[in-house]
């Protein structure tokens, strides 16, 4: 079966969406509605590594939305799914349940190093095609006092890690070995090969 020229994106994430266009590919969203538990997806098993807890996360992500599309009996076409995660000394550090929590991860993060890895998935004529983006990150010491801003700005909500490396945060970050835009959310090198693999792309 050949695929349309667009894709369904199953990630509500403005980034992930502007980081396709830039790449031109043509997309949709394809996002959970209030009857899944979309949030339980990204819950840790006990003593999960952090490489294994998002590969695992992006391909429940994957299922859910396969599952939707049948459902929802949309038109035929490749779903791309992605999850990041951010870990520091073997701690993964998701998504701040609130401020305080927030402000306790880029604490945890400030002056050192940690890895952000990004899963990505994609599905098309019953295959399903993953790759892994891992990014080593180093930040410079913060103050209490760009940590409090930070936080008050809001920027972290939402964030694994509590932040994005698009925002102020660019600022605090001595290197990156890896992938930038993975550290954003789509490790676009990696979401090209996958669009190759299905023959999407020339």
């Amino acid at each position: 079966m050949l695929s349309p020229p667009w894709i369904y994106l199953a990630s509500q994430s403005p980034r992930r969406a502007q980081l396709l266009d830039q790449l031109g590919v043509a997309h949709r969203p394809l996002l959970a509605d209030a009857s899944e538990d979309a949030e339980g997806l990204e819950a840790v098993l006990p003593g999960e590594a952090a490489l294994d807890y998002v590969q695992r996360v992006t391909r429940l992500k994957l299922g859910a939305a396969i599952e939707r599309l049948k459902v929802r009996q949309w038109p035929a076409a490749p779903i791309l799914c992605a999850d990041t995660c951010v870990s520091a000394g073997g701690v993964i550090l998701g998504k701040p349940a609130h401020d305080e929590d927030a402000k306790a991860t880029l604490r945890m993060l400030s002056g050192g190093s940690h890895e952000v890895m990004t899963a990505v998935a994609m599905s098309w004529n019953n295959q399903v095609h993953e790759r892994c983006s891992v990014s080593h990150v180093v930040w410079r010491e913060l103050t209490p006092r760009e940590i409090d801003d930070y936080v008050a700005s809001g920027e972290p909500r939402g964030k694994a890690g509590a932040y994005a490396i698009q925002s102020r945060a660019a600022a605090w970050t001595q290197s990156i070995n890896g992938s930038y835009t993975g550290i954003m959310g789509l490790p676009l090198f990696e979401t090209d090969q996958l669009l190759r693999a299905i023959g999407f792309r020339d």
